[in-house]
């Protein structure tokens, strides 16, 4: 055997030996690599620990599959790419794909019970050859554990967004939506939050959608401070047991004694949401007063509640042209239709990009808002939502009247851009009783706080679902106009951040940046490429064989 056939069998051998080890390390070791700018697809620490603790089947149905448009089939394929990522970290995570609607047979079916639980399905245009026609998908998933199933929505609405814009936004949640359902099947509550009554605040059936999700996550219980008067030691131990309070649009004045609870709570770290204004008037009794009424000045005796801790919801109504329509009753008998019109008084409120409680977040309804202005003291203030550049102030008294829809607004008039809306404090606050008499005496005064947070909100309405038939309806969800705004994602983030549970709402803060088809170029020039790739290779390998074989003959004709 020469020396050149010996090298020849090494090399071979070591290439299957090479080979063969690949094959056994592939077999054992698998390894994903995130080459995408935006790290798309590598999960953030605070969505893996959602299923760190599984230990049985979590199991996935996905029922966004079919034959879609290239926008949602872009929003399936991310779907299955993320909880790739999940299953990949914890083998307990299975899914699979359905199709709900593949089965003529069954088809009705299966969207009515889908339908019965929540989960409806979604209409959108598929434009092919100049023509334009409806299909039906179910945008949505049901995760189940240990004989728990929660709802995943993987469509994210956002107002008069097309479909590429809502695919982005929907892809762009994607990582929460799922950890957010994950936590919610694996986490335990521990976290109590008392809903403060006895103030004239909002009824249940108002405020029953926003505290039916928030009782997913946490402990609700109402509280009242009536008993503050005759064992105000007792009350206060009582409220400090939660960990959050929340006083949904309070219309009966706080006494000073009720005022020094909440001031102690706070001194002790307690957190607290504030939806509150300083304005009467609601669109309720508006509608009810045949379309005109007054609003005055609302007292509750907060101001240097507030004004200490570092704001101020002064009385006026922030007038925005950038708002939410009200749906009117026009003409009469039979004739009668209801019909949205412009409403400045309910502004449609933007919010911070820079902060994680508003981060990706739709556009935030009010009614009949507030104005809250930020005072100078050692607490940090954070804006978090605010009004429009085409805004104005208007004082109280005085009069609100339908007919103003009527007329044109003149948009040099709205003078007072970019009010704030909502507020978060953070930080050690100030005792609104340092230096002061106090209502009553208890064993530890304290006058600075420990490190703790608040969000005021000059609005109640934020928080306030529609009631249709003495149902209460979907927050955020308008039921004439069928347009759906950020409020519940709005508070849920902020109660979140409250609680320190703000891990999963960072996740909103990723940005992706997709790159879509634009329909109306690729409808023009759908021939020039369909050419271009289908014919010009066949013309060219056509000429390639010409000349190869012009080139041979003329070879061996010499």
């Amino acid at each position: 055997m020469t020396t050149r056939t010996k090298n020849t069998l090494l090399t071979i051998g070591i290439t299957l030996i090479a080979i063969i080890a690949v094959n056994l390390i592939s077999n054992t070791v698998y390894k994903r690599f995130d080459l995408t700018t935006d790290k798309r697809y590598t999960l953030s620490q605070a969505a893996l620990t959602t299923v760190d603790e599984v230990n049985s089947p979590l199991i996935i149905d996905v029922f966004l599959e079919g034959d879609f448009p290239s926008e949602f089939r872009r929003l399936r394929d991310e779907t299955r790419q993320i909880i790739e990522e999940f299953a990949l970290y914890n083998s307990n995570v299975k899914f699979s794909f359905i199709n709900p609607l593949k089965e003529e047979s069954s088809r009705d079916q299966n969207l009515q019970q889908l339908s019965q639980r929540g989960l409806q399905p979604f209409q959108v245009n598929i434009k092919e050859s100049g023509k334009t026609s409806q299909e039906l998908i179910i945008p949505w998933a049901l995760a189940s554990y240990n004989e728990q199933t929660v709802v995943v929505p993987l469509i994210k609405n956002k107002i008069g967004a097309t479909d590429q814009d809502l695919v982005n936004a929907s892809i762009q949640n994607l990582e929460f939506v799922f950890a957010d359902a994950f936590k919610k099947l694996t986490t335990p509550k521990k976290k109590k939050i008392a809903v403060l009554r006895g103030n004239g605040q909002l009824k249940d059936i108002y405020v029953a959608d926003f505290l039916k999700t928030l009782g997913e996550h946490y402990f609700l219980a109402p509280f009242t401070l009536d008993s503050i008067a005759a064992s105000p030691q007792n009350t206060l131990k009582a409220l400090e047991d939660f960990d959050l309070l929340i006083s949904a649009k309070p219309n009966d004045p706080f006494s000073e004694a009720e005022k020094y609870a909440l001031d102690q709570y706070t001194m002790n770290g307690g957190k607290s949401l504030w939806l509150t204004e300083s304005v009467v008037m609601d669109k309720d009794s508006l509608l009810n007063n045949g379309g005109r009424s007054v609003a005055i000045m609302k007292d509750l005796n907060l101001n240097d509640f507030f004004f200490k801790y570092g704001v101020r919801v002064n009385p006026v109504i922030v007038n925005d042209l950038y708002s939410a329509p009200i749906t009117l009753a026009v003409g009469e008998g039979n004739n009668t239709q209801f019909q949205p019109v412009q409403w400045p008084y309910s502004p449609l409120a933007a919010s911070n990009p820079n902060h994680p409680i508003t981060t990706n977040l739709d556009p935030v309804k009010f009614d009949f808002a507030s104005q809250i202005d930020t005072l100078k003291n050692e607490v940090t203030k954070t804006i978090l939502l605010r009004s429009s550049q085409l805004t104005k102030l208007d004082g109280v008294p005085t009069e609100i009247n339908l007919d103003m829809v009527k007329q044109e607004p003149d948009p040099s008039r709205y003078t007072k851009p970019n009010q704030s809306l909502a507020v978060l404090l953070e930080g050690r606050f100030t005792s609104v009783y340092k230096n002061r008499v106090k209502p009553f005496e208890i064993s530890e005064d304290k006058t600075e706080s420990e490190p703790t947070k608040m969000i005021v909100i000059a609005d109640g309405d934020v928080i306030k679902n529609d009631v249709v038939r003495n149902k209460p309806q979907e927050l955020g969800f308008d039921f004439l106009t069928k347009r759906k705004f950020g409020n519940k994602e709005f508070l849920m983030n902020a109660v979140n951040y409250l609680l320190n549970d703000d891990g999963l709402i960072n996740i909103r803060t990723k940005e992706v940046k997709l790159a879509f088809l634009d329909a109306n170029k690729v409808a023009d020039e759908k021939t020039k490429w369909q050419l271009i790739n289908i014919v010009l290779p066949l013309v060219i390998l056509a000429a390639f064989g010409l000349i190869f074989n012009f080139l041979r003959k003329r070879r061996y004709s010499n």
